[in-house]
């Protein structure tokens, strides 16, 4: 249990024996919000035995997750407790409302954390993450977007099976989103008209990062909703930069789920749901669960033990980089319907 904690009994569960090895060692970690995410990275952070402090906003978050965790909060968010002068942390993470990111991680960067680990994704506008990237750059500091879906069992066990029948030659992949859910959850101002880069690149990332990035694209889009007007039907193809084609489709305002199919030479590889993998054998109709140890998905929340164990054991390649989701900007873009922005120089955010 980290330094700080209080009297309050932590509801977390004792720490599996498979997880024994896994530590990892740092001086302090710095986890920025409260809310529920904040609370499944303090339970990997409890796991892996990291020192960290939480440093919440409003007493409501900050009490709930004290009743949830049995560790305390610092309330008033984080501009107000970097004027007491603290000792900075090896590394952040920042796992708070999508519309508040980009603050977040400007604060910690102006003063030289120099290793944080931001919720997808990571912003909402391509200006503000050429801007991060440039004070990131500036800092000599290290950025990543949490893209957890790459860190799951299911994601792993896939990119050994890819990797030992020569790579995807092909995939396809659905992020449909449900009209009736979403356009009863409470956001901010602009989040659920961007519903696209706030949530569904969820799923197109972890496409793009199994099968490559695409090199040519032709995207198509039609009808919209009230919550999201651009469109709420999405559809089409392209190439990646390591070959392989790949067809994508949703529809936001009919049944549907999320799912990524990659194809090889010899395998069909499902994600369907994404937490599992099923597989069809060339020669074969036949659609098996592929065997995973997924101990660790099914006691935290899924990936995100990996990720934060990779992050703080500075392991970064596969992590999604300021750089990454720059050049990804576009063509999320085209995909939603979104209008292109101009491209810009850095040193803009906030003026």
């Amino acid at each position: 249990m980290p330094p700080h904690a209080t009297g309050h009994r932590p509801i977390f569960a004792p720490l599996p024996k498979y997880l024994n090895g896994f530590q990892v060692t740092i001086k302090k970690v710095w986890l920025i919000g409260a809310g529920g995410m904040a609370i499944d990275y303090a339970k990997v952070l409890t796991a892996l035995q990291v020192p960290f402090l939480v440093i919440g906003r409003g007493p409501s978050s900050a009490q709930g997750f004290t009743e949830k965790t049995g560790l305390p909060a610092i309330q008033g968010g984080l501009d107000a407790f970097l004027q007491t002068a603290p000792e900075i942390p090896s590394a952040a993470i920042v796992a708070i409302g999508v519309e508040s990111l980009v603050k977040e991680v400007r604060g910690l960067l102006a003063n030289n954390v120099q290793r944080i680990l931001v919720e997808k994704p990571g912003a909402l506008m391509r200006s503000q993450i050429t801007d991060l990237l440039a004070l990131a750059d500036s800092k000599n500091a290290q950025v990543r977007i949490a893209y957890n879906r790459r860190f799951y069992s299911s994601t792993l066990r896939a990119l050994e099976l890819i990797a030992e029948d020569g790579g995807v030659q092909s995939m396809n992949f659905e992020f449909t989103e449900w009209d009736h859910a979403v356009r009863g959850v409470q956001t901010a101002p602009g989040v659920k008209e961007a519903w696209f880069i706030a949530n569904s690149t969820h799923v197109v990332d972890l496409a793009f990062f199994l099968g490559g990035v695409p090199t040519e694209i032709q995207t198509f889009t039609s009808g919209g909703l009230d919550w999201h007007p651009n469109a709420s039907v999405f559809a089409g193809a392209g190439r990646t930069d390591r070959g392989a084609l790949f067809s994508y489709q949703a529809n936001w305002g009919a049944p549907g789920r999320w799912g990524v199919e990659v194809i090889t030479s010899n395998y069909r590889l499902i994600f369907r749901p994404m937490e599992t993998l099923q597989i069809m054998r060339k020669a074969s109709v036949k659609i098996e669960p592929v065997e995973i140890d997924d101990c660790l998905d099914k006691t935290f929340k899924p990936g995100l033990y990996v990720q934060v164990q990779r992050f703080l054991n500075d392991q970064l390649s596969d992590f999604c980089t300021l750089e990454d989701q720059i050049a990804h900007w576009d063509v999320y873009s085209s995909m939603a319907g979104y209008p292109l922005a101009p491209r810009q120089t850095a040193g803009t955010l906030g003026k």
